[in-house]
């Protein structure tokens, strides 16, 4: 380094204002660099390079989660810039560095292409091994999320959870629409649009899982003197074939008879108790399937059922980014 070389205020400010490094830094920098701009960049790179490889192996667990929408609403992504500290993921430099990164993102449709995108005079990668240096935490992107729809909007939980939502057309009032499913995937983290998104293997796990955990829990309820909790058959829809359902009506008709009940009002009854068999035995489509939610803000009714009300739309996807 040589000490000698004379490096102006204006210098160290106009690399502090491209890096966002300290202004002693970046005057060490300079000076390492014989004062050339370019050379700087890269001495605070291979500083941020080496706290890198000694931060590698901490966990990125904090940071600023983003969604981005482009200028038609047909495009949007949602990413999250991670961090070690929630002190860091709160900063307001660290949160705008997240905001220009994410309309970056939706120039790209995999994290790989946009990690190697161009950010300035490096890459989004090396942008990024950079601010370690500079913040002194690993920094990464720890989700990348991108949808296309004829119409797509966004919900941001304070920079906690970005969520993303893709609709078939344009409705009257989709603004509201879109915002209101996209606090509802933020909120109650469904992972399927619908059962019929669901692996085989999935339910059968989740299946013998949820009726032992049941199980289970009636015995202590019987030990207690509590009555015990209905033990469903099925928990999903992808199984309730048309032969359940036939067996199912058949199994409350002799219900319905053995209680002596007339027959010219069973009609009545009927689809009171199908409708309890299906949600009894519909629990994973419930908890995991955005449609099949009750909606957050009416618990009256599905997320399916308020997305009718506003008339020909439905949703076509959507994606959910968090931090953790």
């Amino acid at each position: 380094m040589d000490s000698t070389v004379k490096i102006t205020a204006a210098e160290v400010n106009k690399l502090r204002q491209s890096t966002g490094a300290g202004m002693m830094d970046c005057k060490k920098a300079l000076v390492e660099a014989g004062g050339d701009f370019d050379k700087a960049i890269e001495v605070l790179r291979k500083k941020g390079q080496k706290v890198a490889e000694k931060r590698a192996d901490r966990e990125s667990s904090e940071g600023a989660a983003v969604a981005k929408i482009n200028a038609d609403e047909t495009e949007g992504v949602a990413i999250v810039l991670g961090c070690e500290t929630d002190f860091v993921g709160k900063n307001d430099n660290f949160v705008a560095l997240a905001n220009e990164l994410a309309e970056l993102a939706l120039n790209y449709n995999t994290k790989e292409e946009f990690l190697a995108a161009s950010f300035g005079n490096m890459t989004v990668a090396d942008k990024l091994i950079e601010q370690t240096g500079v913040i002194g935490e690993k920094l990464d992107i720890t989700a990348f999320e991108k949808i296309k729809a004829p119409y797509v909007g966004a919900y941001v939980h304070i920079n906690k959870i970005a969520a993303l939502v893709g609709l078939s057309s344009k409705v009257d009032n989709a603004e509201t629409l879109v915002k209101d499913v996209a606090m509802q995937v933020a909120s109650m983290g469904a992972t399927s649009l619908s059962y019929k998104g669901f692996d085989a293997a999935y339910v059968a796990s989740e299946t013998e899982a949820r009726i032992a955990e049941i199980e289970k829990d009636n015995i202590e309820r019987s030990r207690m003197g509590k009555t015990p909790k209905n033990v469903p058959q099925y928990i999903s829809m992808a199984q309730i074939t048309p032969e359940v359902l036939e067996k199912a009506e058949e199994d409350a008709k002799a219900e319905l008879k053995a209680e002596g009940k007339p027959e010219k009002i069973w009609d009545k009854i009927l689809p009171g108790k199908m409708e309890r068999f299906i949600s009894d035995n519909t629990t994973l489509d419930q908890e995991k399937c955005l449609l099949d939610q009750n909606f957050i803000k009416d618990d009256k009714i599905s997320v399916a059922k308020y997305v009718a009300s506003y008339g020909d739309v439905e949703i076509t996807g959507f994606k959910r980014a968090s931090l953790g």
